[in-house]
């Protein structure tokens, strides 16, 4: 009888202790969300592709700063950046005008062990020929060595099958990973958020240029592979799709990843193929794998926009937006391979498109991204996107900001490049991640516009002045980057709707007006050829705006906001489609003209210039700049 009652007190013990255990538990633990936690999400800011010294051509470069030093510049810490002074002495600093809400470094795997052997004295491979030529004449050895890794090869620093260099990498992974723990703000003010990151640096290799095939893998957290897969270790994309299955999601408890193509502009129409290595088409199981993991595109960065070509054939004359002249990765290194931009070099637009065409024959669509915006620093400037002042991030580096320098201080066709932004309920890393994977994200070509869009078939068309709008956009519909099912009523037609705000600028900067709204539409016609159209959907192209090229100063206004709730007036219930919004500021001045207006260039007497100068009277080189900010896209789906 006494071991019964012995049982049944400790089966009812341990029933009872979990409750027993919360009643004793102080008010003053830590809640299982942030403080600023929002059911119905908001938008983070962000820099998904940053440089440190940590890779190559930044370091060849002279970038002495590392991925702790980015993320303290993204938090709103000041940083040094080239040139420095005798024994690296610092000369010139450089501070964010905002902290970010994330970022996360992303230095380029291929050379992470040859530049780790190159600079440790007393190593295999530090006297190797290119060593040798990265420590004496840094430039020319960087490129050498880069363009080896191009070739899916390595230098002789490496050893017999590259174990010197695999081995070397190590350490710098290890920093990487570091750093982004000791950034990461685990307490309930969730202040900012840092993603363990690297860069898989593809490249296509033709007669006519050097494709660019880069992407970005972002990590869910600090469960990540023992060294990250370069482009020699997987040399195509869907070799680096299986790997991350294999040593990741697969193999890894706890690993996930979303991987990020970026500088499509420059990729020879190359970075998204629907043939394999073989000739042959891509299968639907090619297309699933592709996209889950391919969730994002980066449609603006410092090397170009890539959302549409802007050539004389577009009625969009917006898609001629920050467009590099040439269609290749080598187009500025190199003039005999600066050929001009070409309508198929690989916008994101007509790849959207395309994406609808394989789904008819696929059943999958491979090309379903979502946008966002980075700056591909190489100086470790996350997030440094301001039109004034921009040190630049790595181009030409002529002057590089010094405090006499002359002329600008990166290439004059680059830009600061963009932001990205995550909707989520709060600044985690499963929060931000989520919002990647379900493409609730948005670009920015800088500003910090605050956009949102959603679908749906029974939107009041007063919603914009309704105080639940967001609530009614998520429970009557989808957000971007969802898909829009086919209703019921085959009649109907979707709305879409969208809201933006101005961004409010900063005390020193203040934020420039809105001009106008648009829904970009994209689909395949019955005949089987892509179209898009554009809609204005709110705001006015002819609001009299501009800005003063001597002071920089706005004339005339804009909105502070602008809302629209859209019917697509031709809508079609048999064909699929996808839409994305389209905010635009007012004219603005751009970084080059900033910089050229402090240096009281007078081109009215160009005689008088140095080369450095004179390039502040290029006629092709824009004195203004139309910020602007794209939405994920929703895709209308006929299933």
């Amino acid at each position: 009888m006494a071991f019964r009652l012995s049982r049944i007190f400790i089966i009812i013990t341990v029933l009872l202790l979990p409750l027993l255990t919360q009643a004793q538990t102080p008010t003053s633990e830590k809640t299982p969300h942030c403080n600023n936690y929002q059911k119905h999400r908001q938008a983070f800011f962000g820099d998904l592709h940053i440089h440190t010294a940590l890779s190559l051509d930044a370091a060849m470069q002279g970038t002495l700063t590392g991925p702790e030093d980015a993320y303290n510049y993204a938090k709103g810490k000041a940083i040094s950046i080239p040139p420095y002074g005798e024994n690296n002495k610092p000369l010139n600093w450089a501070t964010i005008d905002r902290p970010l809400d994330f970022a996360a470094v992303t230095d380029h795997a291929e050379t992470l062990g040859e530049l780790q052997i190159c600079s440790t004295p007393g190593v295999d491979g530090y006297w190797s020929t290119a060593c040798m030529a990265y420590r004496y004449i840094p430039r020319w050895g960087g490129l050498w060595i880069t363009s080896r890794a191009s070739e899916k090869k390595r230098t002789g620093a490496c050893g017999d099958d590259g174990k010197n260099c695999l081995k070397a990498a190590l350490s710098p992974w290890q920093k990487n990973i570091a750093a982004a723990e000791q950034s990461y703000d685990k307490s309930n003010e969730c202040n900012f958020t840092s993603f363990v990151a690297y860069e898989w640096s593809g490249m296509a290799n033709i007669d006519e240029g050097v494709g660019n095939l880069h992407r970005n893998v972002v990590f869910k957290n600090s469960k990540v592979p023992t060294l990250p897969k370069s482009f020699i270790d997987a040399p195509s994309a869907d070799k680096l799709w299986h790997h991350l299955e294999d040593d990741c999601s697969n193999g890894g408890e706890g690993c996930d990843a979303v991987v990020i193509p970026h500088n499509s502009n420059i990729s020879l129409g190359m970075m998204f193929q629907t043939t394999s290595k073989d000739g042959s088409n891509i299968t639907a199981e090619d297309a699933r794998r592709r996209q889950k993991y391919e969730t994002l595109v980066e449609i603006i960065q410092h090397k170009g926009a890539s959302e549409c070509y802007g050539g004389l054939n577009t009625t969009d004359e917006l898609c001629d937006f920050e467009q590099l002249p040439w269609d290749n990765f080598a187009g500025n290194t190199f003039e005999s391979m600066a050929k001009p931009i070409k309508p198929d070099a690989g916008f994101v637009r007509d790849v959207l498109i395309e994406g609808l065409s394989q789904e008819q024959k696929l059943g999958v669509n491979p090309f379903k991204f979502g946008f966002i915006g980075s700056t591909d620093t190489h100086k470790s400037l996350a997030g440094g996107v301001s039109e004034k002042n921009f040190p630049g991030h790595g181009g030409a580096g002529n002057a590089a900001s010094a405090a006499d320098a002359e002329g600008l201080p990166d290439e004059w066709e680059f830009n600061p490049g963009g932001l990205a932004v995550l909707y989520a309920e709060e600044n985690t890393r499963e929060s931000l991640f989520a919002a990647m994977q379900r493409r609730e994200a948005y670009a920015t070509s800088g500003p910090r516009i605050n956009v949102r869009f959603f679908g749906g078939w029974d939107y009041d068309e007063n919603l914009c002045t309704q105080p639940d709008f967001i609530d009614q956009g998520y429970t009557a519909g989808v957000p971007m980057g969802a898909d829009l099912k086919k209703p019921e009523n085959s009649n109907s037609a979707p709305r879409f709707a969208v809201s933006a705000l101005k961004d409010p600028g900063t005390i020193n900067q203040k934020g420039v007006d809105l001009q106008r709204l648009q829904v970009i539409k994209g689909w395949v016609d019955a005949e089987g050829t892509m179209q898009s159209k554009v809609f204005d959907v709110a705001g006015n192209k002819n609001n009299g705006a501009g800005v003063n090229l001597n002071s920089c100063e706005p004339t005339g206004s804009g909105a502070a906001s602008l809302c629209s709730v859209w019917k697509d007036p031709e809508f079609k219930a048999e064909q699929s489609a996808y839409y994305y919004a389209r905010v635009l500021e007012n004219p603005s001045c751009r970084w080059s003209t900033h910089i050229c207006n402090q240096q009281k260039v007078d081109c009215s007497n160009p005689d008088d210039l140095n080369d450095e100068q004179a390039e502040c009277c290029n006629p092709d080189m824009k004195k203004t700049v139309q910020e602007r900010a794209w939405s994920s896209p929703i895709w209308y789906r006929t299933e």
